[in-house]
């Protein structure tokens, strides 16, 4: 049976109904050893990055096991890298639903979820049983009624629970479905936050005898001038990464169309320019020093090489997974050349 088939009967369905049946469908099929009958191999193409060898560069967004309940199944479809989460704290509930929307004319997605999960520690202990020998990222933020002056205490929460179990560790500020999240990316804000995060990040690789990277995951929302404070920001406290980008607030491209007008973040082909425009901004202002992991709109080979061709060292799918399917990451490797 084709994926666009699977697709199209599990489009009939509640978006969060689908996206639960889609994940149970992928660990099962793991743990009944058939994904290799299903699927091609993926070639490998490695790559080192943040001082981690990937056994290609195509890896899976947060957001879609926010929970850390299917890393072997994904880990099993090919991808380079899986990021889980996002974990808070304390489990919360999220926005109510419904929720999550999809734009199928445009490729889209908008989702408000507003970082439900069953929080950090449930989420650690799936990490630490997965079978999955692959990199491992692990997407940390803060609970909803956390004031965002003290969002600080949060995330170093997040990254005491996390570190045993994760391979680099992802600092979610540019979330739209948080309250003042995103406030977080700028000024002193960023400043005070960053900086408790490298003295944190040096503490645990003592303790720890080993040094996990620090990745920081940004909003496609910026102007130059946003992205340049930003980048100055990254390089001042060392760290080691940045994700662009995010979900974005804007509404070009989906205008005039069922569910453009609910509130969320968009995500999927009308974020494809955008994003990459930050991506070729932030390699201009960091040089080369920190390397930057694309996502936003990779929809097929051709978007996965532009963001590529603007800077980035790895990529990261999510909306695009949605609609293509598996055969995405092989479609992605196969046609991007070796670095």
């Amino acid at each position: 049976m084709s994926y666009s088939l699977i697709r199209n009967l599990l489009f009939l369905l509640d978006p969060e109904i689908s996206h639960n049946l889609s994940l149970a469908g992928i660990s099962l099929a793991e743990r009944l050893k058939i994904i290799p009958a299903l699927l091609p191999n993926v070639p490998a193409k490695p790559v080192k990055v943040m001082g981690l060898k990937f056994p290609n560069p195509v890896g899976l967004a947060a957001g879609l096991d926010k929970n850390g309940d299917h890393i072997d199944g994904l880990g099993a479809l090919g991808f380079g890298f899986i990021e889980i989460g996002t974990a808070t704290p304390r489990a919360q509930p999220g926005n109510p639903q419904p929720r999550l929307f999809r734009i199928p004319k445009r490729q889209a997605i908008i989702n408000r979820m507003g970082f439900n999960n069953k929080g950090v520690n449930y989420l650690s202990a799936q990490a630490a049983r997965r079978r999955y020998p692959g990199i491992l990222g692990i997407n940390i933020g803060k609970n909803f009624d956390t004031p965002v002056e003290n969002a600080l205490s949060d995330y170093l929460i997040g990254m005491r629970k996390v570190y045993a179990h994760a391979d680099y560790i992802t600092v979610n500020i540019s979330s739209p479905n948080t309250p003042g999240l995103r406030d977080l990316q700028f000024g002193d804000s960023l400043k005070q936050l960053l900086s408790g995060l490298k003295e944190e990040q040096r503490k645990l690789a003592d303790e720890y005898q080993c040094y996990k990277p620090l990745a920081v995951k940004i909003a496609p929302d910026m102007d130059e001038n946003d992205c340049a404070t930003v980048a100055s920001a990254m390089l001042e406290f060392e760290m080691d990464a940045v994700i662009a980008t995010n979900t974005t607030l804007s509404r070009e491209g989906v205008e005039g169309l069922e569910h453009a007008q609910e509130q969320g973040g968009l995500s999927g082909a009308p974020l494809t320019d955008r994003s990459t425009q930050v991506v070729r901004q932030l390699c201009a202002e960091l040089r080369g020093d920190i390397p930057i992991i694309a996502a936003g709109g990779i929809m097929d080979a051709e978007s996965a090489q532009a963001k590529l061709d603007a800077g980035a060292r790895l990529l990261q799918i999510y909306t695009g997974f949605i609609y293509s399917g598996p055969k995405l990451i092989r479609d992605i490797v196969k046609n991007i050349p070796i670095r």
